[in-house]
């Protein structure tokens, strides 16, 4: 299966519809449009939800690393806060 066509813009004009279908379905995943044999656009399957969610959330994954030494549930301040007062806006 070939998941690249390279069509003229005439062309794709008549079968717009087709392509779309079969770029929904993932038959085809990448569609360039030219103009007297010049790229002039280029269309693309969408991303799947799932990995559209999975890049979104935890795209840093992997990309800071905590010492084992260090307690990130650990107070870092010595003071107490002012909403502990009762106070929220100084």
């Amino acid at each position: 299966m070939d998941d690249t066509q390279t069509i003229s813009a005439s062309d794709f004009k008549a079968r717009c519809l087709d392509i779309f279908d079969r770029l929904t379905d993932r038959t085809l995943q990448k569609v360039t449009i030219t103009k007297r044999g010049r790229p002039v656009g280029v269309l693309m399957a969408p991303p799947r939800n799932a990995d559209s969610v999975r890049d979104l959330h935890g795209f840093m994954r992997g990309s800071v690393i905590v010492p084992d030494d260090v307690d990130l549930t650990a107070p870092i301040a010595e003071e107490r806060f002012s909403a502990e007062d009762g106070i929220l806006h100084a």
